[in-house]
């Protein structure tokens, strides 16, 4: 079982006291042992004394048996004691234990240490058993000579016929050691209730010197736990009042400094966060300690991340070389990467050593897939332009060049390459247009009105501009667009001009005397719009390149018909500008059908 501060305290004091009493009991019990055994030999030697003083002024003759026993006797039983009168001889004359009958068959007595001391030194006392009763026994001798007790002589002729030798008192032993009991037992008693005090008082010790205790404990697990607002404030002057104090400055320097630490942890996490590059750390290890939300973005990576190695979370030989050069390298190091995968993407990566007592390793990660996408699409836009460029501007080269070899008279010459220039200039024209508009669109300065349109209007106007090309080819346009029935939030310029692209290549890519078909129809708070032709139909290899800048599906018979290939791209970009979505569906030899879906302006009919 585990023991608290209180439980320690109480057995630490219950000990001391324990202890103490002990050592107490024992010291006293020694000593009162030994003044209860010496008041007996006292009181057994005075009792001896007063005996010896009756005996010495008794004129009782020695030799007589009889009145000697009979005294001592008396004397026993008075005084409760064994009264035993022995001559210098060693004879016992007479003795309060023995019967008259068995008295002249005790032994001699003369060699008894207790009556060799007093006959030699005028006292003698001894503790033994007893050979005539065989018990332990006490003894106290006095000589008596000639009347007078002690040692000294006094002259015979002074007190004839007095008593000349030892008178004896013997006690039990069993009534010392019957004494000795009840001290004993009033002492353990005593002891007893000292325990019993001392527990108590043990008990309320352990209880007032732990509640101290108990208030620095409960608090300082408050604050291990995280609570660091918990604060003591104990009165007082002594020790637990001064870690009172320092637990409260400990408190408070703590909170101020995990304050300071959540602030610029919350900064660098809001840092971390908003950052467009990814960020990551290595351990000494290798393995990995931080990423932020750009980073697992970029590489498809989980929170499970932390605490693995590179190579175990992305696989990736070429970025597990860098950062592995990054260990070693003095300077930051940094590659181009690519990741396939979902995601295919292309990675600037810069990564140096961590300048820390167990260095780790930090890179960065640049995201650059969009700028090879823009540089390539650039390098295309370039080398697209300039290939455009050069046709016209070679033709109408090589026409003025012709006029100017002609001479003045041929007309015939004037005649048949002068529409080759204009037309030529005129394709300029048109591609010079379209590359500002679809630069306008990129660079966002082309602002847009978006408002409410009745989408047939727009329909008839763009048709109204080609029923004059569509009748040299027998085309015929059917408007299948309602009036006052779908209105579209659109920008009435943007729209126009997606309108008129869109027909302008139904005109131009449907067969001799085909039908070019336009009607509407209304889905999920859009207005689809349709123009279906029916020319050579495109392969469906081409529909996903249709809308990009310059692809052409015949480039020869795009040109011829004067398109610039930039049409469609700016279908699409505008489309997308007014929030609206453009798609194709083509079957070869049939036809194709262009959509532009616009949000409607939900007007009911007639409004």
């Amino acid at each position: 079982m585990k023991l608290g501060i209180r439980g320690k305290l109480f057995i630490v004091f219950l000990s001391l006291i324990a202890t103490c009493i002990g050592i107490a009991y024992w010291a006293m019990r020694s000593q009162l042992e030994r003044g209860v055994s010496e008041r007996v030999r006292r009181g057994l030697a005075t009792h001896t004394a007063m005996v010896a003083n009756q005996v010495g002024s008794l004129r009782t003759s020695p030799d007589d048996f009889d009145a000697w026993d009979l005294l001592a006797d008396e004397m026993g039983r008075i005084g409760s004691v064994r009264v035993s009168f022995v001559r210098t001889d060693g004879v016992v004359v007479g003795d309060s234990d023995v019967s008259r009958l068995a008295l002249r068959n005790l032994e001699n007595h003369a060699s008894r240490p207790e009556i060799r001391d007093a006959m030699l030194n005028g006292m003698g006392h001894a503790e033994r058993r007893s050979a005539t009763l065989r018990e332990p026994m006490a003894y106290v001798a006095i000589r008596v000579r000639n009347g007078a007790v002690g040692a000294t002589p006094v002259q015979s002729s002074m007190n004839p016929g007095t008593f000349d030798g030892v008178v004896r008192l013997a006690t039990p032993l069993s009534d010392i050691e019957a004494s000795l009991t009840e001290l004993r037992q009033a002492l353990g008693v005593a002891i007893l209730l000292a325990l019993v005090m001392a527990v108590l008082l043990s008990s309320l010790a352990a209880q007032l010197a732990s509640r101290g205790i108990r208030t620095l404990v409960d608090a300082a697990g408050r604050m291990a736990r995280g609570d660091l607002n918990v604060r003591i404030g104990m009165s007082g002057t002594d020790e637990f009042a001064q870690l009172s104090l320092a637990l409260d400055q400990l408190a408070q320097g703590l909170s101020n400094t995990v304050g300071e630490l959540s602030e610029e942890r919350d900064r660098l996490g809001a840092i971390l966060r908003g950052m467009q590059e990814g960020v990551l750390v290595l351990d000494v290890n290798g393995s990995v300690t931080l990423t932020n939300p750009a980073l697992r973005e970029m590489l498809l990576l989980g929170h499970e991340a932390i605490g693995r190695t590179v190579l175990e979370v992305v696989r990736h030989a070429e970025l597990k070389e860098l950062l592995d050069r990054a260990v070693t390298s003095p300077e930051a190091v940094s590659a181009v990467i690519e990741v396939v995968g979902l995601k295919p993407r292309v990675l600037l990566v810069r990564a140096a050593r961590l300048r820390t007592e167990e260095d780790g390793v930090f890179a960065v990660f640049v995201d650059v897939t969009e700028m090879r996408r823009l540089e390539s699409l650039r390098r295309d836009f370039v080398a697209n332009v300039s290939h455009e460029l050069r046709t016209p501007v070679a033709a109408i080269l090589s026409a003025t060049e012709t006029i100017e070899a002609a001479s003045e008279q041929d007309n015939q010459a004037r005649r048949r390459f002068l529409p080759i220039i204009a037309r030529n200039a005129q394709r300029l024209g048109q591609l010079v247009e379209d590359l500002l508009e679809i630069s306008r669109i990129e660079s966002r300065e082309l602002k847009l009105h978006l408002e409410k349109i009745d989408l047939s209007v727009g329909v008839e106007h763009a048709v109204a501009l080609f029923l004059e090309r569509a009748d040299k080819r027998s085309l015929t346009i059917l408007q299948e667009v309602e009036p006052e029935r779908f209105w579209v939030i659109a920008d009435r310029r943007a729209l126009e001009h997606v309108l008129t692209n869109l027909i302008d290549n139904a005109v131009k890519y449907s067969s001799q005397g085909g039908t070019i078909r336009t009607f509407a129809e209304a889905s999920s708070g859009f207005i689809r719009f349709s123009i279906e032709d029916s020319g050579p139909g495109i392969p469906s290899k081409h529909l996903p390149r249709l809308f990009e800048r310059f692809y052409r599906v015949d480039a020869g018979r795009s040109r011829e018909l004067g398109g610039t290939g930039l049409g469609l791209a700016i279908v699409k970009h505008m489309t997308e500008a007014m929030k609206g979505t453009v798609s194709v569906e083509s079957t070869e030899k049939i036809g194709t059908t262009f959509s532009v879906s616009l949000r409607s302006a939900a007007v009911e009919p007639g409004a």
